[in-house]
């Protein structure tokens, strides 16, 4: 079965052209024209996928609704924007948002952007290996858990992605395209913007002072690192 996409937007023109594009690579299309009504097809449509506009003439706007979807669904979102300044995006970052797509996009950008943001939601095969133990830090690839001195840490999806990326290659610093490659896709090698601020909400979990980190530490300009005090292992 195809995947579902639910498009949210008040210009018929982008709604006709989102369709039309989607439904000719294979994938079924549903839409909405409001916020409230984006909330209630994401629960009673379960969609694989949300295309969602930030300004809705009515109801809650694009931030909001996705903010409210993250109560009760992991589904991926991406945001609809003519807005394409930094502080924009971090703001859909911080509200649970998983990619921008900036306003007027072309066919070929769009199933791009579609198919990348598919492929990395899905659940990725773990090692073989179960825990991973690195200093206080735990990761159970089994369950997908983290837990900093015995107490579980909630990660969103996109966050334990790279975590787990870090944790794989502890000790040794990760470069900037090689990370935006294996947790967002190889079209993001130029997004950094994406990396730095989910760096920086990883710290705010997993650091006892963010501002002073001491498990991820940055090789200025050249990538991150998983700091261990002594060697990871995996059991």
């Amino acid at each position: 079965m195809s995947e579902k996409i639910l498009v949210v937007d008040d210009e018929p023109r982008v709604v006709r052209l989102v369709i039309e594009v989607l439904r000719a690579m294979g994938y079924q299309v549903i839409a909405a024209a409001s916020g409230n009504s984006a909330i209630e097809m994401v629960a009673l449509e379960q969609p694989d996928l949300v295309l969602l506009d930030i300004l809705l003439p009515r109801g809650p706007d694009g931030y909001e609704v996705c903010r409210r979807i993250r109560e009760f669904s992991e589904v991926p979102v991406i945001m609809l924007t003519a807005m394409a300044q930094e502080t924009d995006k971090l703001h859909g970052f911080d509200v649970g948002a998983d990619d921008y797509l900036t306003k007027p996009f072309s066919a070929k950008e769009l199933v791009a952007r579609v198919k990348a943001v598919l492929r990395r939601t899905k659940r990725p095969e773990e090692i073989a290996g179960t825990l991973l133990t690195c200093g206080d830090l735990e990761i159970d690839f089994a369950r997908r858990t983290v837990k900093v001195c015995g107490e579980q840490v909630s990660l969103t999806r996109t966050e334990y992605a790279l975590l787990r990326q870090l944790a794989l290659n502890a000790n040794r610093v990760m470069l900037h395209p090689d990370l935006l490659a294996e947790v967002w896709g190889p079209e993001y090698l130029d997004d950094i913007d994406y990396l730095r601020a989910y760096i920086r909400y990883l710290r705010r979990k997993l650091e006892a002072d963010p501002s002073n980190p001491q498990r991820i530490l940055t090789s200025p300009g050249v990538g991150y690192m998983l700091a261990c005090p002594t060697k990871a292992s995996i059991k």
